[in-house]
């Protein structure tokens, strides 16, 4: 059985790529839909810290802080939305096994840092999971401009503020867990991408599009259990 978590994330890069939706669609399971804004699809990577994390109901001060690394798109599931990863990179091995079995999210151990370097986040991540395909991601990257906060319908909305996770169980089944957090803060961002190896890792070609990076100081998370998806149309 799942764990209902908090945790704080901080730190984040959304870097955001279109994708052509019939390409993504082969890559999903079944009963997931790819959503499109405006006609396309989206892959993101998402570097950021998860701070104090611990199940719901512990004092932070209990909790651990956790790099994460992320590869997502943005879905339906019989018409209600949500985002469904395709891996997940994390650099506590107990965490890892634990998000696999209690949570069925196709997280990955790494060795991994965020750390500062010429007043800019420094992100890396390369993946040492036993038996698995190496991924690599090294960025820096820091807002610019001033904060916003993503207007209705807009593209930034449409990749930011989500409140359902998909994945699939072992036994094929779609699951999913809701998420509760505010509105997102977001930045405009420059971003360096020095390595990234995710796309290839997750058996993606390159996308040959410029990527849309956005900034985020962060916000406070709760999740649910996950949950086996019964429901039809």
């Amino acid at each position: 059985m799942s764990l209902p978590l908090a945790f704080e994330w901080r730190h984040l890069l959304f870097a955001n790529w279109p994708v052509d939706p019939d390409y993504l669609s082969a890559h999903l399971p079944d009963r997931l839909s790819v959503q499109e804004y405006e006609g396309t699809g989206w892959l993101s990577i998402i570097p950021f810290v998860n701070v104090d994390t611990r199940p719901r109901g512990l004092p932070a001060w209990l909790g651990v802080d956790l790099p994460e690394l992320n590869l997502r798109t943005y879905v339906t599931c019989e018409g209600e939305p949500g985002v469904y990863f395709f891996s997940l990179d994390a650099n506590m091995l107990s965490s890892v096994l634990g998000a696999r079995v209690l949570h069925r999210l196709p997280y990955y151990y790494a060795r991994m840092s965020c750390d500062w370097a010429g007043g800019r986040v420094a992100f890396e991540s390369h993946r040492r999971h036993p038996g698995d395909r190496p991924a690599r991601f090294e960025a820096t990257y820091w807002p610019t401009g001033e904060p916003f906060t993503p207007g209705p319908n807009s593209l930034s909305e449409f990749l930011t503020e989500r409140r359902r996770l998909y994945t699939q169980g072992m036994d094929g089944a779609i699951r999913y867990t809701d998420v509760e957090h505010e509105r997102w803060t977001l930045y405009p961002a420059d971003a360096t991408i020095e390595e990234n190896t995710l796309f290839e890792a997750n058996a993606f070609r390159n996308p040959d599009s410029e990527p849309l990076f956005y900034y985020s100081p962060g916000l406070d998370v709760l999740t649910t259990r996950s949950k086996r998806w019964d429901r039809r149309t």
